[in-house]
């Protein structure tokens, strides 16, 4: 896994006969780019060709051949609707959370935590174990980061972000990325390159 730059975020586990989950689940283990060096490897791999969605393409072809080799069962956050739910998963994993302005933040990766898949085991796994939420004792520097306020504990104003992504004062969460997920403490430490904020951001703005 460490060759394709991808690590565990987070598991936890399956009761049997949860539902939900592929029959025989024991373990839910979630995966996530490795910093760094995950945009530099993904960008040199085949499906890095000018064709569509390259990123799910790439995690359907790595994350699928992982999944075979452990026996396992690959789930993926896109393909839908129905849509996995990746976010509810995520907050079982004791390693991640709700924030105050609502978006996930990771332990390690603060807001700029992204899921590129999950591995279904039959087996009963040990799993990273919870940690102290990372938003305990900080300022909250997320709450008051959006120019616009599109992004508060009231929720996500979607409009009101493609608006100021529209105008020439949105060049700078464009080419960098959020400014709310670059506030936060956490996010500040992890090694994720403007490269890949700026294309995620050209793809969620088209």
């Amino acid at each position: 896994m460490a060759e394709e730059r991808l690590e565990v975020l987070g598991g936890f586990a399956v009761a049997e006969g949860e539902e939900g989950f592929p029959a025989g689940t024991r373990t839910l283990l979630m995966l996530g780019p490795k910093e760094p060096g995950f945009w530099s490897h993904l960008t040199a791999q085949p499906e890095w060709d000018g064709g569509p969605d390259p990123v799910d393409r790439w995690s359907r072809r790595v994350i699928g051949r992982i999944a075979c080799d452990l026996g396992a069962k690959a789930l993926f956050p896109f393909g839908g609707p129905p849509y996995h739910p990746f976010y509810r998963w995520a907050l079982r994993t004791g390693r991640v959370w709700e924030s105050p302005v609502r978006l996930l933040v990771h332990s390690g990766q603060g807001l700029m935590v992204s899921f590129r898949g999950a591995l279904a085991l039959r087996e009963a796994v040990e799993v990273p174990p919870p940690v102290e939420k990372p938003c305990e004792g900080c300022t909250a520097p997320c709450l008051s980061a959006c120019p616009t306020g599109a992004l508060t504990e009231a929720g996500y104003d979607l409009p009101s972000c493609h608006a100021w992504l529209d105008r020439a004062e949105g060049a700078e969460c464009m080419g960098g990325g959020c400014l709310v997920r670059r506030a936060c403490p956490v996010s500040q430490s992890y090694a994720r390159l403007p490269e890949q904020s700026a294309y995620h951001m050209r793809q969620f703005h088209r």
